[in-house]
């Protein structure tokens, strides 16, 4: 069965089990909870905070063995953020985004004056310089317990000892050997001599465990700078990179404030500029605020109808507006985030009929559905949430020679090249254009709840373009429909962005009536495969429980609890 295929068999089975009243139970803990793509991952992160590490810890140590053991978005190679919020205390947002090159240029995607595709997105000068390492040291350092060398060792031995080809894996990664055959040190390190690895094969990466063991050892030293930098350099100039030793040792994580707004009595916690995320999450959730879609029902014509009219809003103000701070000034967030501009949205909407993209608005760059996402609580009811990857499945598809980790292709977030916007989605705006140390604009929507200062909720997923919308779906199932963490995930999914002008939605996620209502109301529709893989946390205060689930759009994916009573415990008020 190909992977696609398999996709739409467990979201189908979701939605039949859901339609049918059957109820999906999700992982119950008290003293911890860690959500990944992978149960290995996870069952690391959670052994993390039995040992007494904190959410960071967790995340840290889930993330480092996901660069092992989900080579398609787990990276040591990528960038991403984390939105952590203390049980005490203010919340943080880390962005540890790639940034451009020294250099990049607004241009560089041309080739004898047209734009490349190629070039953009599948060669060296696709690669970012790469934050994950940075990022998730900066967190450690600021909010850790365990010792650092502690977080990384069991990576390093997964990539040394080797760990167990799942079916999924095996799959993904024949999928990809069609792309990486033009790099050997890609097909040395996800092939045995050239023969694709089978469900139950050891897959061993010794270059890839030596890096983490220099990065155990030094920290982020061990990547930026020393035998790792040198590997990554020597890469990029034998084919037309642009990365530099100096790009490496230049590099910085940055600390941002949270977006913040509220639903429904729910505080929201959302990652800044330079991920939209956060922005276009909470305008949606201030015009969805004004209606009553707990009446309505879940995947009901009237709610999918007013949800997709708040997404078309959202998607087109994150295309016009937003882009690095660091580069963008006066990006008018406080005014997205209002309510005052979410009241103004509602009167250009109908309730019955929809109002058409238009053409002068336009698609913009996003990541690949191959993104990954980390939710974790620890005992003290810190939260981390958590998103990271290389962009595509598998980044560029190249091995760093010697150091054994994919590369990037993140600079395919920057729009193509000045002033070519083009309705069928080239972009040439300014905001989002290549420039040496620019981050490029994302999708990634790390996201946290709580209601009454106390923990509630923590959710996030992968997924490209609809990574916004999947964390809303989550939330508006949560929130307005009274779905718990499993039934939130396994509920189906749609998707609308603006331009192209249609709503994208599961097989079998919409029944037969309301598809034919949406197009009396003058939608278009397709049906299609999976969307995202969420993970999501529930803190239930009347229980002292958390609640954990994940998404089974994934075959090799886990919420791992810890188990015990939790060091303190909290008395929030229930959804």
């Amino acid at each position: 069965m190909s992977k696609s295929k398999f996709f739409i068999v467990v979201v189908a089975c979701a939605v039949l089990s859901l339609t049918a009243g059957a109820v999906s139970v999700p992982v119950r803990a008290q003293k911890g909870m860690v959500a990944s793509q992978n149960e290995i991952a996870s069952r690391i992160g959670a052994d993390a905070i039995k040992e007494g590490g904190t959410a960071v810890d967790a995340a840290v140590a889930t993330a480092f063995a996901l660069a092992v053991v989900h080579p398609t978005a787990g990276n040591i190679g990528g960038g991403g953020f984390m939105v952590y919020r203390p049980a005490k205390g203010e919340a943080i947002a880390y962005d540890f985004r790639e940034v451009a090159p020294g250099k990049s240029s607004p241009t560089m995607f041309l080739q004898d004056g047209k734009y490349s595709s190629e070039i953009h997105h599948n060669s060296h000068l696709a690669v970012g310089v790469p934050g994950t390492v940075a990022g998730v040291h900066m967190a450690w350092k600021e909010q850790g317990k365990l010792p650092w060398k502690r977080l990384v060792e069991p990576a390093v031995a997964l990539a040394r000892d080797g760990f167990t080809v799942s079916d999924g894996l095996s799959r993904s990664l024949k999928s990809v050997m069609r792309t990486m055959q033009k790099y050997p040190a890609s097909v040395a390190q996800f092939t045995k001599n050239g023969v694709p690895y089978e469900p139950g094969d050891t897959l061993k990466q010794p270059e890839l465990a030596r890096t983490l063991e220099r990065i155990a050892n030094q920290g982020p030293a061990g990547f930026y700078e020393g035998e790792t930098a040198l590997a990554l350099e020597k890469e990029m100039l034998a084919h037309g990179g642009l990365i530099t030793r100096e790009d490496l040792k230049k590099y910085a994580a940055k600390k941002r404030v949270p977006v913040k707004g509220t639903y429904r009595g729910y505080d929201v916690i959302s990652m800044p500029p330079i991920s939209s995320g956060g922005v276009g999450l909470i305008e949606m959730l201030n015009v969805l605020e004004g209606y009553d879609l707990a009446k309505m029902g879940p995947g009901s014509s009237s709610a999918v109808h007013l949800m997709t009219e708040a997404m078309k809003r959202a998607y087109s103000d994150r295309a016009h507006y937003l882009g690095d701070p660091d580069f963008v000034k006066d990006m008018p967030i406080a005014i997205l985030t209002s309510k005052d501009y979410a009241g103004r949205l509602r009167k250009t909407i109908d309730l019955t009929r929809t109002k058409p993209s238009s053409p002068a608005t336009f698609e913009w760059s996003h990541e690949s559905d191959e993104t990954t996402h980390i939710s974790v609580v620890d005992g003290d009811r810190n939260a981390v949430s958590m998103t990271y990857t290389l962009e595509a499945g598998y980044g560029v598809k190249i091995v760093v020679p010697g150091a054994g980790f994919l590369l990037n292709n993140e600079m395919g977030d920057f729009n193509a090249a000045p002033e070519i916007t083009t309705a069928e989605g080239l972009i040439g705006t300014k905001p989002n254009l290549a420039e040496p140390g620019k981050r490029m604009l994302s999708s990634m929507t790390p996201t946290i709840l709580t209601k009454d200062g106390q923990l509630f909720m923590v959710t996030g997923s992968p997924g490209s373009r609809t990574i916004i919308n999947t964390v809303l779906e989550t939330i508006v199932d949560v929130v307005d429909f009274g779905m718990n963490a499993q039934e939130a995930i396994d509920a189906p999914r749609f998707h609308h962005q603006w331009l192209p002008d249609k709503i994208q939605y599961e097989k079998y996620g919409l029944s037969a009536d309301t598809v034919a209502e949406l197009e009396k109301r003058g939608h278009t529709l397709q049906s299609g495969g999976a969307q995202g893989v969420a993970q999501v946390i529930i803190y239930n205060g009347k229980e002292d429980v958390l609640e954990g689930g994940t998404d089974r759009r994934a075959s090799d994916g886990g919420a791992v609890g810890v188990p015990g009573r939790a060091p303190t415990k909290q008395t929030s008020a229930q959804r």
